[in-house]
């Protein structure tokens, strides 16, 4: 009976000690929402677009994608969500690389699947 008693208690107290409320994020440090998450970094993509438009040059677009690329981190949903967001970020890595190279024209279409492949994920929520 004691045993049963014991195990009963070290149970209810790692249920206890484990709970949400302690696993809050570090101090200082925003989360987002997925959805919130998601609208921030096509947000940093359509900057990232809008300055190719407007002359930019290469490494200052690579600047913007690089800025996209970290906001992305902040997606957190699932497993399903994390494979497809790291599918779009490799979409994201190929347009810095472009856009490091200068070749804008094609930076800006790797933007354009990413920014469509981040929307994307929100059907996946």
């Amino acid at each position: 009976m004691k045993k049963i008693l014991l195990s009963l208690l070290v149970a209810s107290f790692v249920g206890v000690a484990s709970s949400p409320v302690l696993a809050e994020g570090d101090a200082g440090r925003i989360t987002y929402p997925p959805v919130e998450a998601i609208d921030m970094v096509s947000g940093k993509i359509k900057v990232a677009i809008d300055a190719i438009s407007s002359g930019s040059d290469g490494e200052a677009v690579a600047a913007l994608i690089k800025s996209a690329m970290d906001a992305s981190k902040e997606i957190n949903a699932n497993d399903k969500v994390d494979m497809a967001r790291s599918k779009a970020n490799n979409k994201l890595k190929s347009a810095r690389t472009h856009a490091k190279e200068s070749a804008l024209q094609e930076a800006e279409q790797e933007l354009k699947s990413a920014q469509k492949s981040f929307q994307d994920l929100k059907g996946l929520l």
